[in-house]
């Protein structure tokens, strides 16, 4: 595979150079650059066709998203190494795009570099699109795109009534009635999601609250949703879950 390195700070390269040359291999670096300028006349050549692009976000000159706007194709995966901080995570979760924490891990790279060796994934323009949201919005989380299995969604988060849970898959309900099945536990999504509304109320789902109709009370306590579906709240979360409802109610 053919790689580019962009990032403004030489010591940087370095060592992502070196890591890449000890654990992985098969990787044939063709060109670096350090700032934005330098990068989109880089990949601008004609005979530099990368099939990733390992970038720094903030560079000397601007964001590395000025880069790839500047690009009229994205034909190449990007995996972006940074020091930015837990919001950023979430926003690189949120777009399906690829992401290292500076100080690089060997591990992480390994497992970075495999994902992009099994293929580039679709609509990498748009995933991007996504994530430069949420970079230039950082207080509003209005839409995220999901890898599942028959491929890449682009979903407004509010249309999401719930998550359903089932071991290490999760189905997401839509208010159209459309689900989407996608390998990850639903205990990643509710990390992502429990900030903006949603709450897991049993180990095997998480709801949107804003589609509760009713939650009736008593030994079986349960949800009445939108969709006609009712959800069990497992008696260890009732409380908290009583708790946030008051919280939203004030």
């Amino acid at each position: 595979m053919k790689a580019v390195i962009i990032d403004d700070e030489q010591g940087g390269r370095e060592t992502l150079r070196n890591f890449l040359n000890k654990y992985c291999e098969d990787i044939e670096i063709i060109g670096e650059a350090d700032g934005v300028e330098t990068g989109v006349a880089l990949l601008s050549q004609a005979d530099i066709k990368p099939d990733v692009v390992f970038l720094d976000i903030q560079l000397k000159d601007g964001l590395s998203f000025q880069i790839l706007d500047e690009l009229e194709h994205i034909g190449f995966e990007v995996i972006f190494a940074t020091a930015f901080n837990h919001f950023a995570i979430k926003a690189f979760n949120y777009s399906a795009v690829g992401y290292l924490l500076k100080p690089i891990d060997p591990e992480e790279l390994i497992g970075a570099v495999d994902r992009v060796r099994k293929g580039p994934k679709p609509h990498m323009k748009k995933r991007l699109e996504v994530l430069s949201n949420h970079f230039n919005n950082p207080n509003t989380f209005e839409k995220m795109s999901i890898s599942a299995i028959d491929g890449i969604y682009f979903i407004n988060i509010k249309d999401i009534v719930r998550c359903e849970g089932e071991d290490n898959y999760t189905h997401i309900h839509l208010n159209t009635g459309e689900k989407i099945t996608v390998s990850k536990t639903i205990k990643e999504y509710e990390k992502l999601l429990t900030p903006i509304n949603f709450y897991r109320v049993h180990k095997s789902h998480l709801v949107n609250l804003n589609y509760i109709v009713k939650f009736v009370k008593g030994e079986g306590g349960y949800l009445m949703m939108e969709d006609g579906i009712s959800i069990e709240v497992s008696r260890r979360r009732r409380a908290a879950f009583m708790e946030r409802l008051r919280n939203i109610q004030q």
